[in-house]
């Protein structure tokens, strides 16, 4: 086990995750998947479900809630006393920060990020601070949380990888508010005292009711900004980290229960180009952002 390549997927239960851990876990012998899920019972059964494909001596499962600083601990402990390195790190967990009103989503047939004033979704969809705090905990704190814990181990790989899960909706041209544009444009200045910056004035915004002032009326800017910066803290990691290969990854509108299956892609198409990335020659690209196969701008 000490000679194989060592993956980790949170989020990993279902989707996009699930299709990841499905395609790495195929792709070689040589990998072993860690599938995480905050859901004990829902992991252990994605678990059970993979191994029916007979991949049974190549994936386990660790129970991870990205949210939660003591599941964290107890993820990097495992990992430390069952493989002491990580060689592929997939920070896939991620939640949309909106309620969703399923009884109108047979109006909406295009993608969340064709989200506008009138065109129905504010009716769909609906963000408040709670969901909007929950949402950049949760998909930029958690991943920049068990990122930290587990960087030691990556340290330790000879071919260390991280893929952050991104979207197309977090792209630099769906940030409304000009100032935070231009804070996270600016690479040659981005830190992550910066990116704290941008999350910390959205979220004061969301708090006192100004997100229309700054020019946000989707309901989705939440999840916008979460994933604008995760693009900006992956930028940041591969600077600081210029051995390893880091990059975020937008796998398209993707059919999952996020979507309520109403995406444009399948999950394996969403998952391929990441899995690529994650088993490419380790002379390959680094902060970079890429859809599916190609790079593309941030």
């Amino acid at each position: 086990m000490a000679s194989k390549r060592i993956a980790i997927v949170t989020g990993g239960n279902k989707g996009i995750g699930f299709e990841i851990c499905k395609q790495l876990v195929s792709s070689s012998h040589d990998i072993l998947v860690v599938l995480t899920a905050r859901d004990e019972k829902k992991g252990l059964e994605a678990l059970h479900n993979l191994k029916k494909f007979g991949f049974s001596e190549n994936v386990v499962f660790q129970q991870l809630d990205v949210t939660d600083p003591a599941s964290i601990t107890s993820l990097a402990e495992f990992i430390a006393t069952q493989f002491g390195k990580l060689d592929i790190l997939v920070n896939n967990a991620g939640i949309s920060g909106i309620i969703v009103n399923e009884g109108s989503l047979t109006s909406v047939q295009h993608e969340p990020q064709d989200a506008a004033p009138n065109s129905g979704n504010n009716q769909v969809m609906l963000q408040t601070y709670e969901t909007s705090k929950e949402c950049i905990q949760t998909n930029y704190y958690g991943t920049k949380h068990v990122t930290e814990a587990l960087l030691p181990f990556l340290q330790l790989s000879t071919s260390p990888r991280i893929l952050n899960i991104s979207s197309g909706i977090g792209k630099l041209e769906n940030i409304k508010d000009e100032r935070m544009k231009d804070m996270l444009s600016d690479v040659d200045r981005l830190t992550e005292d910066v990116i704290e910056d941008v999350v910390s004035g959205f979220l004061h915004c969301a708090k006192n009711g100004s997100l229309e002032e700054k020019g946000w009326n989707e309901p989705l800017s939440a999840y916008i900004v979460s994933k604008a910066v995760i693009n900006a803290y992956t930028r940041v990691l591969a600077k600081k980290y210029p051995s390893f290969l880091i990059n975020a990854y937008n796998p398209g509108y993707v059919k999952t229960d996020m979507t309520f299956h109403k995406g444009m892609y399948t999950v394996e198409e969403g998952a391929r180009g990441l899995v690529m990335l994650a088993l490419t020659p380790f002379d390959g690209p680094s902060g970079r952002f890429f859809f599916q196969m190609e790079e593309t701008a941030f």
